[in-house]
């Protein structure tokens, strides 16, 4: 009999519970999965949600009875699914996350062999059809279940990104928002000549201190003070899952990703001349020069982690970078981590003796940018033309790659709708001039407010 199931989304499955999702459409998915893609075997592990074990169990139970053999890696991060399905050669993965979602919603993050992601078009809405379908083909030998510790060889794997014995002891406040990363930290810790100053350290369903998102202005403030406090070299904070990571400098002031984006293209494109660097539309002036300055090549591709990392493999390109805080390396199996890109930033404060702020600061005055601003519309998709239509005439390019890129000769801008919500989501840059590029984003809010 079939029951449409809402919670499978443009990348990945998210939903409320229980009433989006729960353990009988957990046990579906595993079904599913196992029926669309025929794996041996399957590593699923959990983030720190309330209820994410049990959908996990439930989860397990579906694959199985699919004839799938699990390798159960426990909790973990979604970039640790995404390492251990690749360091295990098994053929696919799956972590239950709902990442920085509310408390009372949950998720999952499915990928196939080599880590590569099931997204939309790659084959989630099908496994939503068998799911939906909820009539299964009989299966003869049910798969077993195992535990296995990856967790060792991926410490060892995060450690290659740093020389340790060039590490300068620096002082950092780390924010895991009572999420997953403060586990990673600990184990790290020893390693590194770090001192740490843990903030909403202690992983926490319940999340006491917020919805562990970084890029909600209120929930910076925790990691803003305790830099100050302590006098730390710099700050780090984690989404939920902590497939996303976010920087604070020795001042406190927030670092939007995008520069973080071009200080990792410019560490890589020195490493390796003429290599490909991959970025999405929202803000794309800053990694563009620096890619051209290094005789790199910067490939735009639309936002969205599945379309990266498929151009990611496609261009075999050796980093990519988008300004809501993903960073994905070649080295990582193609997929994004929250870990790496502190780990190399630390690398080239130690190796260049400076500070974030240093680090940043030049190309942050180059290319200064509003951050994303969003706005509840009643019709995006109007309101994108209209805006369009008052602007392209003047402009040097229009790009539709994702949403509407226009450019002038000193600023341009992106508007983009929301794949999950009636929302319109800005992004401004400009050539060096933060009025006009403030100037410029008023303007285009004003409109869009009405």
């Amino acid at each position: 009999m079939t029951s449409e199931i809402t919670c499978f989304k443009a990348y990945d499955i998210r939903g409320r519970i229980p009433d989006q999702l729960n353990e009988d459409i957990a046990y579906r998915v595993g079904r599913a999965y196992v029926e669309f893609l025929a794996p041996q075997q399957v590593v699923v592990g959990y983030d720190i949600r309330l209820s994410s074990e049990h959908l996990c169990a439930a989860l397990t139970e579906g694959l199985t009875d699919g004839g799938a053999d699990v390798i159960n890696i426990g909790r973990c991060g979604t970039e640790e699914i995404y390492f251990a399905t690749s360091h295990l050669r098994v053929g696919g993965g799956i972590v239950v996350t709902a990442s920085h979602n509310p408390k009372d919603y949950n998720g999952m993050k499915l990928v196939r062999q080599d880590s590569r992601p099931i997204s939309g078009d790659t084959g989630l809405q099908e496994i939503r059809r068998i799911a939906e379908q909820n009539e299964f083909a009989a299966v003869l030998n049910k798969g077993s279940v195992s535990k296995q510790d990856t967790q060792t060889a991926y410490l060892e794997h995060l450690l290659t990104y740093v020389q340790k014995d060039s590490l300068k002891p620096l002082k950092i406040v780390c924010n895991a928002g009572n999420g997953g990363a403060g586990a990673v930290i600990d184990l790290l810790e020893s390693h590194l000549p770090f001192e740490f100053i843990k903030v909403h350290h202690e992983a926490d369903g319940n999340f006491p201190n917020g919805v562990p998102n970084p890029l909600l202005k209120e929930n910076r403030q925790p990691t803003i003070d305790a830099i100050r406090q302590h006098h730390a070299d710099l700050g780090i904070a984690w989404d939920g899952d902590f497939d996303r990571c976010f920087f604070f400098d020795e001042n406190g002031r927030f670092i939007e990703g995008y520069y973080i984006v071009g200080l990792l293209a410019q560490k890589f494109l020195q490493e390796q001349t003429g290599a490909s660097i991959i970025h999405d539309p929202r803000l794309t002036w800053n990694t563009i020069e620096i890619a051209e300055t290094l005789g790199g090549n910067a490939i735009q591709c639309k936002t969205g982690h599945a379309f990266i990392k498929e151009r990611m493999r496609a261009e075999d390109a050796v980093y990519g970078g988008e300004m809501s805080a993903h960073h994905y390396f070649r080295d990582f199996f193609y997929c994004d981590s929250g870990m790496v890109p502190w780990l190399l930033v630390v690398g080239l404060m130690s190796s260049q003796g400076k500070r974030l702020s240093e680090l940043v600061n030049e190309r942050m005055a180059a290319y200064p940018a509003s951050g994303e601003i969003n706005r509840s519309v009643e019709d995006p998709g109007a309101l994108i033309e209209a805006i369009e239509q008052r602007y392209s005439a003047d402009a040097e390019s229009v790009d539709h790659t994702d949403g509407l890129s226009i450019c002038f000769e000193k600023w341009r801008f992106n508007l983009r709708m929301s794949n999950t919500e009636p929302v319109l989501r800005l992004n401004v840059e400009s050539r060096g001039d933060e009025a006009l590029m403030r100037a410029k984003t008023d303007e285009i809010i004003a409109i869009i407010e009405g």
